[in-house]
């Protein structure tokens, strides 16, 4: 058996605790819904992108090879065509990463606040029906068991527009690399 001021200190952090959880429900849902609004602006950009596609632009490949076209021309002191075109194909690189992340970050982030989203309420259930309040506790629930869906819903819609996404990276940095290649095997 603990003694009272052990007993006294547990209770001041599971207090400490409950008010941190508490001050952090309303952030959550806001981030679960900011997450929605942000997958569906990905597959907004998703969809103009395959519609460029099926037109045969691919916007990466289009702006490396310019920049490839404007490497040829060497200012005095710039290291050899290798170098550029190699600065060329990283930095396409880096841009088909950077426009991934934001898609990679809902992957990552859905689950998380899902689960936040359902301890948080459960945790404001267990103390609406310790006071007897079965209204507070079935709403809770309700939002407990909601915010789950909603954040493994936008995981996964996530998760299926990075795969083809990543599928198309790995194409046009092909497509980019052969350009470089083609090019200084044209240039030597």
């Amino acid at each position: 058996m603990l003694n009272q001021p052990a007993d006294a200190a547990i209770h001041s952090i599971e207090t400490l605790l409950y008010s941190i959880s508490n001050v952090l429900y309303l952030p959550v849902l806001l981030g679960i819904a900011a997450l929605v609004l942000h997958v569906l602006v990905c597959f907004g950009i998703f969809g103009a992108e395959w519609l460029e596609r099926r037109r045969g632009v691919h916007i990466l490949v289009a702006t490396a090879r310019q920049q490839m076209a404007a490497a040829v021309t060497a200012l005095p002191g710039e290291p050899g065509l290798d170098v550029r075109l190699e600065r060329v194909v990283q930095r396409a690189d880096a841009s088909g990463v950077r426009r991934l992340d934001g898609v990679r970050f809902v992957v990552r982030v859905g689950p998380a606040l899902g689960l936040m989203g359902t301890l948080i309420p459960m945790g404001i259930s267990l103390a609406g029906l310790a006071q007897g309040n079965l209204p507070k506790m079935a709403e809770s629930m309700t939002t407990a068991f909601t915010a789950t869906v909603v954040g493994l819903a936008c995981s996964v819609a996530a998760y299926v527009l990075t795969l083809v996404r990543e599928h198309w990276l790995r194409s046009d940095l092909t497509e980019i690399a052969f350009a470089a290649e083609s090019l200084l095997a044209s240039e030597g």
